[in-house]
């Protein structure tokens, strides 16, 4: 199905909040992700994210086959890990599991949103020091599973030194030069996108942690 298609149906869905934060921002009593952020509160419902960063684009990461004997006999589904950004400082990765592979990718989208985080931008390049948000203001790294990633900032201009999937997820994150440095095993692509979340998690931009 075509994102335009997803977006469409997705468009046409009503959603009744099921939770007090959900409400606030349904009747417009909560108005930005920062405020959430900013007061702690846990975000249960994916459409309030939807609803305050509606620019939020989605992008699957990965789609595989898994299996499960049970007395029934071997099911399979479908897992995917979907990753979530405004190319501006917001960013979420997520992962879905389903009997049909739409559905994970939607599973997937839907836990990423809930995971969405705010990655605080700057130059922290010696080489440039513009103090633009073009790239992350210090050095981080991350681990998921077997792979660790690291992520420098660098100058205006360099672009995003990196690996393709990588690149992808840096670009959601709003992060335009940096270098980058993997570890471990690469070619799993879910370990790789849990890696640079948790690399980006730690330049956080705000001071308290929400969902």
């Amino acid at each position: 199905m075509s994102r335009s298609r997803f977006a469409a149906e997705e468009t046409q869905k009503i959603w009744l909040p099921r939770t007090r934060l959900g409400m606030l921002v349904s009747q417009g009593k909560v108005t930005s992700m920062d405020e959430i952020f900013l007061n702690g509160w846990k975000i249960k419902e994916y459409e309030i994210v939807k609803t305050l960063l509606p620019e939020l684009k989605s992008t699957s990461i990965s789609v595989g086959i898994v299996q499960k004997q049970t007395d029934a006999g071997e099911v399979t589904k479908f897992a995917s890990v979907v990753a979530v950004g405004n190319e501006n400082g917001w960013f979420g990765v997520g992962r879905g599991k389903a009997a049909q592979m739409r559905s994970a990718i939607e599973k997937g989208t839907y836990d990423a949103y809930l995971n969405v985080i705010p990655i605080r931008l700057g130059c922290g390049s010696w080489e440039c020091r513009c103090g633009r948000g073009h790239s992350i203001p210090y050095k981080t790294s991350g681990k998921g599973g077997s792979v660790r990633v690291e992520i420098i900032p660098g100058p205006r201009g360099l672009g995003l030194v990196a690996g393709e999937t990588v690149r992808t997820l840096l670009s959601l994150a709003g992060i335009k030069d940096a270098w980058t440095r993997t570890y471990g095993s690469t070619s799993t692509m879910a370990s790789v996108a849990n890696a640079v979340y948790d690399a980006l998690k730690k330049v956080h931009g705000l001071s308290t942690t929400g969902g």
